[in-house]
């Protein structure tokens, strides 16, 4: 898919996965180990700003990412670092990516077309 505009929504995500996350503490966060959650911010350029997110711990070691905000161009194989304030956390290679913007505003759309379909069957217009 190449996208009409370098700002399209088919672009931009907020959520990925990661696999094993490699800690700079060699365990992950006490916070995120307790909680299974855990706020914190990533960046998957070297150059880009951080961005918040919330981490959810999995079973095997890997985290899913959800972005506060989606960020343009992830991709699988990037890696995801993660901050707390100014300290490195960790990293993880990206595995997978959530849904576009695009896909989740197509699919609000056609969640959103039947409902009147539905309701015009149940009361004819007069």
């Amino acid at each position: 898919f190449k996208a009409p505009t370098g700002d399209h929504p088919a672009l931009y995500r907020d959520l990925l996965r990661t696999n094993r996350v490699h800690w700079i503490a060699e365990e992950p966060p006490a916070e995120l180990v307790r909680e299974k959650m855990m706020e914190c911010h990533f960046r998957f350029r070297h150059q880009m700003a951080l961005v918040p997110c919330v981490l959810t711990l999995n079973q095997d070691g890997s985290v899913w990412v959800t972005l506060v905000k989606p960020a343009r161009a992830i991709t699988p194989g990037q890696f995801a670092v993660f901050y707390k304030g100014d300290e490195c956390l960790g990293s993880g290679k990206i595995l997978r990516i959530g849904p576009s913007v695009y896909t989740l505003q197509q699919g609000k759309n056609r969640e959103e077309s039947p409902k009147k379909e539905e309701i015009d069957k149940i009361e004819p217009a007069t």
